[in-house]
């Protein structure tokens, strides 16, 4: 049942991913259809980010309430619903109000997870299944463009919206039916009151701050490539829409061999060493530092296939050492994983919704994409100097117990 789950968690990590990148690749053809710029156009992209930031600490505490089963079977159909809704949006206002909605909707999908695979696995267990987790998340990544742009060759952007809704909820029905509950420990009930939340000692802690700082860093520069790329690749390289969306799979495939390469390594080094500390910070720090500096040499590099297999690289290095946010995470959660994860998720979720914006206003403003890729290289830069004096000691909350 273990794997099994996980493998359910790993399909509904693709799925979500699939729908919220099935805007970046229309963006042109919903901008016109709407009357939009290209600022307008990333403030629609910030939305679904800043609603499914400021939504994970509620998601969380209700995936720790209900149980990551009944949790995620509810936030499965409730986004699929709000996916297929959006291809109904006939302005931008309406475009808007309901890709934010989905935004809300998927901000509880991952801290149940994380939930779910505290209770079912192991501490040697867990940055595995982190690992492949995070790798569904880029299947996804790179999944959406390319289906996203082959999909639009035969049916139009709203088409395509209704059609990315209806996965999620033939995943949430499967899941619902064939999987059973985890022994999971719920915050709001039972007798221990070493099992209630004090937030207090969530927001005082240094530990917590670090880890909500380098997943604010890491998920404003991955953000890059669910919503800019394919335009970057269109308007620096000269691409169709339609060769633009199949490069954007690039980074994608890289993100996903390392989250599951990332994951792998760090069981091996924890095994091989005994050192946590090395086997999550340490692979975290090289991860970011190797990133920041191969997209630099790609912004120099005037072939387009090398440049762009230079950032898929960088696109692996990130995703390799990005699985100790979720592994570090889980652990430092304790009994309140979710609500933990949620946090440090909410955190990375505000620098993702703000990154689509400004890279949307200098765009509008400078016509230049070489501003927008040095940030995008200092801030994993930044990141690697976070993990570095990131060293959590032990549970904020206390153990999970069984």
């Amino acid at each position: 049942m273990r794997y099994w789950v996980l493998s359910m968690l790993c399909m509904a990590a693709l799925i979500a991913y699939v729908q919220r990148s099935a805007i970046s690749v229309p963006t042109k053809i919903i901008q016109q259809e709407l009357g939009m710029d290209a600022a307008s156009m990333g403030l629609v992209m910030a939305v679904w980010y800043w609603g499914y930031a400021f939504f994970q600490i509620p998601s969380g505490w209700l995936a720790d309430y209900l149980g990551s089963r009944k949790a995620l079977v509810f936030y499965a159909i409730t986004w699929s619903i709000f996916t297929a809704i959006a291809g109904c949006a006939s302005s931008y206002e309406q475009l808007l109000i309901f890709w934010g909605l989905m935004g809300i909707a998927q901000a509880g999908i991952f801290p149940a997870s994380a939930k779910a695979i505290g209770a079912w696995f192991s501490d040697r267990g867990k940055a595995f299944a982190s690992g492949l987790l995070a790798s569904s998340m880029a299947v996804g990544g790179a999944l959406a463009p390319a289906l996203t742009a082959q999909l639009l060759t035969s049916t139009t952007w709203q088409q395509t919206f209704f059609i990315y809704g209806i996965p999620g909820i033939l995943w949430a029905t499967l899941f619902f039916y064939f999987t059973s509950d985890a022994k999971e420990t719920s915050p709001s009930t039972g007798s221990d009151n070493s099992n209630k939340i004090n937030w207090m000692v969530l927001i005082t802690s240094t530990s917590m701050w670090l880890l909500c700082a380098q997943q604010f860093l890491r998920a404003a520069a991955m953000v890059f490539f669910s919503t800019w790329f394919p335009r970057f690749l269109e308007e620096t390289r000269g691409l169709t829409n339609l060769e633009a969306g199949r490069m954007t799979s690039w980074p994608g495939i890289g993100m996903m061999a390392g989250g599951l390469l990332g994951g792998i390594s760090s069981e091996w080094i924890y095994k091989a060493t005994g050192n946590k500390r090395l086997s999550s910070q340490g692979i975290a720090v090289a991860g970011m530092i190797i990133c920041s500096m191969l997209f630099v040499t790609a912004n120099y590099i005037t072939d387009t296939n090398t440049s762009v297999f230079l950032m898929a690289l960088g696109a692996f290095w990130a995703a390799f050492g990005g699985v100790s946010g979720y592994s570090v995470a889980i652990d430092f959660g304790g009994r309140n994983i979710a609500t933990v994860f949620s946090t440090m998720n909410m955190c990375g979720n505000i620098g993702a919704g703000l990154f689509p914006l400004v890279v949307g206003r200098i765009i509008e403003k400078n016509h230049n994409w070489d501003f927008a890729l040095f940030l995008f290289a200092g801030i994993f830069a930044l990141d690697a100097l976070i993990w570095s004096f990131l060293n959590p000691k032990g549970p904020l909350f206390g153990k999970e117990v069984s």
